[in-house]
C-alpha cells in the first residue's frame, strides 16, 4: 500500500500530515514510531492524521507523537493545517477540530505562510491540567528535581492549552541539560498523563526565551501549545504583559492572550517541506514533490523564462 504525504513544520517543530478525508488511516503505535525515527524512517516530531469532522468542522485533526501516543492539542500542527484547509478552499478562515475542542485558524497579516490559531482558554484548575494532588495556586506547585537544599528546577506554573505544561522559570534556559531532565519531569507522579516541560526565561515585558521537552516526542526547535502556556503563564504572574514574543530555537511566536474572552491566539510561520509517498509493504518513503524552499529557489528564473 503506498501513501502519500507531506512533511510539514512550524518553526522546526515538524510533521507528517496525512489526507484520510477519503480513505481512513489507522497506523499502530510501533509503524508510527518507525516511521518518526529521525535515523531511518520519515523524521518527526508528530503525526497528523486530517480527517472528517464528525461536528461539521472544516477538518478533524488526529495527533499521534513520535513514540505512536495520541495527544489532544499540537499548536503549530494547528498553524500548519490551518494554511492547508485555507489555501484548499481558497477562503481566509476554518474551522479545526480536535480531541481538545474546537479550533479557529485564521490568515495573519504578515504573509500568506503565517497563521493564527484561535487556541480558546487556558486552564488552571488542579484536575483540570491534571495533576495526581490537589493545589489551590497553580501559579506555584511544590516539585522539585535535584538535591532537596539545593534543587535543579523547583516550583513551576502549571497550566493546561488542550494539554498539560509545566513551566520552570530560569535566568538561563542555556544552562541546564533539558535532554536529561525533560524525561524524569514529563514522567514525574505529579503528572497522571504525562507533561510538557518548558525552561523559560523572561527577558522583558514582551519578550521571553523558551526551550521545551514535548511530552512523547522529546526536544523540539518550537512547541506552539508550550509557548502559549509560558506567555499566559508569565502574564498570569505578572512576569510579562498579556501580548508578547516567544522567542523558541526554531524562530518566534506572537502569542495575545485576550481580555475580552481569555482566548489565547498564537501567530507564526509555517512551511512545506517537501512532497513524499510510503510504502507500507516495504517500510520505505520517497519524495515525490519540492517544498516552500525549492518553490521560492526557483521563483525567480521562472519569472525570467518568462
Amino acid at each position: 500500500m503506498r501513501r502519500p504525504f507531506l512533511k510539514m513544520n512550524g518553526l522546526g517543530n515538524d510533521f507528517v500530515v496525512w489526507d484520510a478525508r477519503e480513505a481512513p488511516l489507522r497506523l499502530s503505535p510501533e509503524v508510527i514510531a518507525a516511521l518518526g525515527d529521525r535515523a531511518s524512517g520519515i523524521g518527526f516530531d508528530q503525526m497528523i492524521t486530517v480527517e472528517r469532522s464528525p461536528s461539521g468542522a472544516d477538518a478533524f485533526m488526529r495527533i499521534h507523537n513520535r513514540d505512536g501516543s495520541e495527544v489532544s492539542a499540537c499548536g503549530n500542527a494547528t498553524r500548519c493545517i490551518g494554511r492547508l484547509l485555507m489555501e484548499e478552499k481558497g477562503v481566509d478562515a476554518v474551522s479545526i477540530e480536535t480531541r481538545a475542542g474546537l479550533l479557529l485558524a485564521r490568515k495573519a497579516e504578515d504573509g500568506p505562510r503565517s497563521v493564527t490559531v484561535d487556541m480558546g482558554e487556558p486552564r488552571f484548575n488542579w484536575n483540570e491540567i491534571p495533576l495526581a494532588e490537589e493545589f489551590a495556586d497553580t501559579r506555584a506547585v511544590e516539585l522539585q528535581i535535584g538535591p532537596i537544599d539545593d534543587p535543579i528546577l523547583h516550583t513551576p506554573a502549571v497550566v493546561s492549552m488542550g494539554n498539560p505544561h509545566a513551566v520552570f522559570w530560569v535566568s538561563n534556559v542555556d544552562a541546564y541539560d533539558l535532554g536529561r531532565i525533560g524525561p524524569l519531569l514529563e514522567h514525574h507522579p505529579l503528572f497522571p498523563e504525562g507533561a510538557n516541560i518548558s525552561l523559560a526565561q523572561v527577558i522583558s515585558r514582551k519578550e521571553i526565551r523558551v526551550r521545551v521537552w514535548e511530552r512523547g516526542a522529546g526536544l523540539t526547535r518550537a512547541c506552539g501549545t508550550g509557548a502559549c502556556a509560558v506567555a499566559v503563564a508569565a502574564a498570569r504572574d505578572n512576569r510579562a504583559d498579556r501580548t508578547s514574543t516567544v522567542h523558541l530555537p526554531g524562530g518566534p511566536l506572537t502569542i495575545s492572550w485576550r481580555e475580552s474572552d481569555n482566548h489565547v491566539l498564537m501567530t507564526g510561520l509555517t512551511e512545506v517541506e517537501y512532497e513524499g509517498e510510503v510504502d507500507f509493504k516495504a517500510m520505505t518513503f520517497t519524495r515525490t514533490g519540492p517544498g516552500d524552499a525549492e518553490l521560492d529557489a526557483a521563483a525567480p528564473a521562472m519569472e525570467t523564462a518568462l
